[in-house]
């Protein structure tokens, strides 16, 4: 095989996963922006804001904070949009530590943050809680 054709190849998995990258940020962007200039906007944007300060907000206020939304008036498509907010916060919080990107509890063990606050938005019986 031509050294060259593979090279040039591999340049061009590399572009098109450079531009899969950008387009999924941008739609993820998109989204959160969405989110907050919707009905729920003044609320999300607070509790965005934790997150975007995750490293000074103990995790009992942040989950608190959480519980306090009433969150089955609010969209499933937004709730999954917050999800990923706090799964990048926490991930990124984490990476910066030099942890394990994802640490979720073993049996036995208490639940995560995050597992918490995705079992208060999405609930195993399908009815989300909160306020």
């Amino acid at each position: 095989m031509n050294p060259n054709r593979s090279k040039a190849k591999q340049e061009k998995e590399l572009a098109d996963n450079a531009r899969l990258l950008r387009a999924w940020k941008k739609f993820h962007r998109e989204e959160r922006e969405a989110v907050l200039a919707g009905p729920h906007g003044a609320v999300l944007s607070e509790l965005f804001r934790m997150f975007a300060n995750i490293q000074h907000v103990a995790p009992a206020q942040l989950v608190g904070f959480v519980q306090s939304i009433n969150w089955a008036d609010v969209d499933y498509a937004v709730r999954l949009t917050v999800l990923h907010e706090i799964n990048n916060a926490i991930t990124e919080c984490r990476v910066e530590r030099d942890m394990e990107p994802v640490d979720d509890s073993l049996l036995g063990e208490s639940e995560s943050p995050f597992r918490l606050i995705k079992i208060i938005l999405f609930p195993p019986n399908g009815a989300p809680t909160g306020a």
